[in-house]
């Protein structure tokens, strides 16, 4: 998961069932989702996290996929420039959408119960608890107005298919793909192949970050 010092979020609330409403409607996007909120979240763009890369895009849609070998759900973003972004996620866990708000920022967090089982459950009560704490590993954070200008201008400036944020916090801003694919320490393949090498509690099936 994702690691902060602190409590950087100060409201996190729950979607419920959001694995069978994504079945019953086959797709949603973030926009829609705030769209429906009964708070305000400001939203030019969006930047997709998963366990420290960060990749903006306009958008970012949750996809029911009914068709693969198991049961899955993909998230797609609609990314700036010529760049592919995407997740595939194993719909077999129990999976839970959380919004995350403090001043000036929210975000949409997804988290499966055996992730907090595995990693968190010793040092948080509940999974929330966990989020509030900011330890979560997919999410999909909402800018707008300067904010969001700053994230398209940092990965316009670069050839490489998304940036990178260390645990503190601080950018990484690799000029090109195999710049980047150095800083994780895995290949474009790899990532599609298993995400990485991600261990199968984290449900991460396949991650496609690359740049046309």
């Amino acid at each position: 998961m994702s690691q902060s010092a602190d409590r950087p979020w100060d409201r996190v609330s729950k979607f419920p069932t959001f694995v069978d409403h994504l079945e019953d409607e086959g797709a949603f996007s973030v926009r829609e989702i705030v769209d429906q909120l009964e708070v305000d979240v400001p939203l030019d763009g969006i930047v997709y996290h998963d366990r420290g890369i960060r990749a903006p895009g306009y958008d970012a849609t949750f996809v029911h996929e009914p068709n693969r070998s198991r049961p899955a759900f993909s998230v797609e973003v609609n990314t700036i420039g010529p760049r592919n972004t995407w997740g595939v996620f194993d719909a077999q866990l129990a999976w839970d959408l959380y919004l995350l708000q403090t001043d000036g920022v929210s975000a949409l967090a997804w988290v499966s119960d055996e992730e907090y089982k595995t990693e968190e459950a010793t040092h948080f009560q509940t999974k929330q608890d966990a989020l509030a704490a900011g330890r979560f590993s997919f999410g999909v954070f909402c800018y707008a107005g300067s904010d969001w200008e700053e994230r398209v201008d940092r990965i316009q400036r670069t050839d490489a298919p998304a940036y990178l944020k260390r645990d503190d916090g601080t950018p990484i801003i690799p000029q090109t793909a195999s710049e980047f694919y150095d800083y994780i320490g895995s290949t474009a393949t790899e990532l599609r192949q298993n995400g990485g090498g991600a261990p199968p509690y984290l449900g991460m099936l396949e991650l496609e970050v690359s740049i046309d």
